[in-house]
């Protein structure tokens, strides 16, 4: 029997989404049509990364 050899794939690896944002009670995807305010408020976020928090779990 020959043995197949896979290479791991990282979750979600493959699949398009579209990031939503809600700025001032609104939901949108894109900033492209927002104002100076809602631009300055998107700009002056926290920015959160998911980097290793998937490596943290896999042991």
């Amino acid at each position: 029997m020959k043995e197949e050899v896979r290479e791991a794939k990282k979750v979600g690896e493959g699949v398009e989404f579209e990031r939503i944002r809600r700025i001032t009670g609104y939901l949108v995807g894109t900033t492209d049509r927002f104002n100076n305010g809602k631009r300055a408020e998107e700009r002056d976020r926290v920015k959160h990364s998911t980097k290793g928090i998937f490596a943290e779990n896999a042991a």
